[in-house]
């Protein structure tokens, strides 16, 4: 069987970090990659080993060579971007978020869906095996609280991505969507949610702490912020054993399980597993098997997620 040939949309740092992971997973590898600017192209391609580069995502999207295209642009391009990949039948693994908005997620998922093409959001959080497996054993008992952090200070620059409205920015889709996904991950969705924080002068919102509330008293605390350094750990508390998920907790290497007479038990991660294989893998097996969706990432839940997050931001404004 040929190696599953990847097209990376886009040549910034998680292109070339997702791009790097394509090409060391075995039976697959990055064949084009597509910029708005050639030569970014060109540098990426060669670096990945890919044979083509291109000027335009539409042409890197019709590729013939390309079985899948990972979609890597700011938040705004997604829609555009992925409706080309759909319309040439390419899987797509969009970055997270799915989009810069509810409306332009409802299109995409409705494209996909229509055309029966593979979409999934790249929630790498999801494939690491660590948050997998605290969503799993059954130690746990019942989730009863999930708290959360992921916030940076990052220097006010109104042109820069996560300050410009017109780019999608603001803390909570880019930085907030970890510790809202781990709630929506191992809670579900809330019945309520309060949001507080503040805006930045461009009107993006620059930190924004949640209390998400759940039936029979189950509840979330979530923090994001552009503004300060926050712990970016967690802990998730069952009523049979509790989780310690150090920094960075959307990427853990390891974790701490624990309860009252039970020793202390560490899990580590094995480097080869990290979210990133975990997604490029899950896209390849869709694609094999005839799936058009992931049971891991489901749309649904990613269409959820930008609701919430629309939520939050309105509290907010």
């Amino acid at each position: 069987m040929r190696d599953f040939a990847w097209g990376i949309a886009a040549t910034g740092g998680i292109a070339q970090t997702v791009g790097a992971a394509i090409a060391a997973e075995p039976g697959m590898r990055v064949a084009a990659v597509g910029s708005r600017d050639l030569g970014r192209a060109r540098a990426l391609a060669a670096t990945l080993g890919a044979e083509s580069a291109y000027g335009s995502y539409e042409h890197l999207c019709a590729d013939p060579a390309v079985d899948a295209v990972y979609v890597a642009t700011p938040h705004a391009q997604h829609l555009p971007v992925a409706a080309a990949a759909i319309a040439n039948g390419k899987a797509v693994l969009c970055e997270k978020p799915l989009a810069a908005s509810v409306a332009d997620a409802e299109t995409m998922v409705r494209l996909a869906r229509e055309a029966g093409v593979f979409l999934m959001e790249a929630m790498w959080m999801r494939f690491n095996p660590l948050i997998r497996l605290i969503a799993s054993d059954e130690r746990f008992g019942e989730i009863r609280s999930v708290q959360a952090s992921f916030g940076f200070a990052h220097p006010y620059d109104a042109a820069h991505r996560l300050w410009a409205p017109e780019l999608g920015g603001g803390a909570l889709l880019d930085l907030g969507i970890y510790p809202f996904g781990l709630a929506q991950l191992l809670l579900g969705m809330p019945e309520s949610l309060r949001v507080t924080g503040s805006l930045a002068p461009s009107g993006v919102d620059a930190e924004a702490a949640g209390l998400l509330t759940y039936a029979g008293g189950r509840h979330a605390v979530v923090a994001t912020s552009l503004l300060a350094h926050y712990p970016n750990s967690a802990h998730v508390v069952g009523t049979g054993m509790r989780a310690e998920i150090p920094a960075a907790f959307w990427a853990p290497q390891r974790i701490v399980l624990s309860a009252p007479g039970m020793e202390p038990e560490e899990h580590v991660l094995d480097p080869a597993d990290n979210g990133y294989a975990g997604e490029v893998r899950e896209v390849r097996a869709a694609v094999a098997e005839g799936r058009t969706e992931s049971a891991i990432m489901p749309l649904d839940e990613s269409l959820a997620m930008m609701v919430l997050l629309a939520d939050a931001r309105q509290q907010l404004s």
